[in-house]
């Protein structure tokens, strides 16, 4: 079960981003204080931590009144999951996320950035909920489920705790820094996707019967 959990929340980390959120969340602040910037990361740490744990708990579920096979969710799941990790290396993941947050700055009904954009769909995104929901594949029962929970939890604190010391974060790392982690995260997570992808492929095989039954 630790591999998985391992692998959960490196999968996790990567698509929350918080490295790639910190120029996002200083731009969708602007003026705000340092005590601001924190309840306002904090408001949207917990709003993700709901909607993820949610699908954690219930996209099985979901799944199955959809009539969709786990293994076919993780061949689809992985798919997406692999683009994210292109969009990374090659830095179209923070232009996406640069145009979302620009829109909800040009918004003048949104008077809440915690929920829209930055929990909704910078950091819940549809990427982080299929992650939870392929995590929740392989860690079924009570104690999976906690342990899915914990990673989630995990995870969100993490990026909480970028977003807290975001301004000086900023100035520490730089654009250049920031760009080549972003890229070696990008590898990581495609590699993780590309086992997803297997899992499901290997899954759907089976279950379509095209493994030959073992000799009794």
């Amino acid at each position: 079960m630790f591999d998985v959990l391992l692998n959960g929340f490196t999968t996790l980390f990567v698509i929350l981003d918080p490295l790639g959120l910190v120029p996002l969340f200083l731009a969708l602040t602007p003026g705000a204080g340092a005590a601001d910037r924190r309840m306002i990361a904090l408001r949207a740490s917990v709003i993700t931590f709901g909607i993820l744990a949610l699908f954690a708990l219930t996209g099985l579920a979901l799944l199955e009144v959809l009539g969709i096979t786990l293994g076919a969710f993780r061949l689809a799941g992985g798919l997406f999951l692999f683009w994210i990790g292109f969009e990374l290396v090659f830095e179209r993941r923070r232009e996406r996320k640069e145009q979302s947050a620009s829109r909800a700055m040009d918004d003048a009904e949104t008077v809440d950035v915690a929920a829209f954009p930055l929990a909704i769909p910078l950091m819940a995104g549809p990427g982080a909920i299929s992650a939870v929901i392929l995590l929740s594949g392989n860690l079924p029962g009570i104690a999976g489920k906690a342990a899915l929970l914990a990673v989630i939890f995990l995870a969100v604190l993490v990026t909480f705790a970028f977003l807290a010391v975001a301004h000086r974060l900023d100035r520490f790392l730089g654009v250049t820094s920031r760009a080549v982690i972003s890229r070696l995260l990008g590898v990581l997570l495609a590699a993780l996707a590309v086992q997803f992808v297997a899992d499901g492929a290997a899954a759907l095989i089976h279950t379509g019967g095209f493994v030959a039954a073992s000799p009794e």
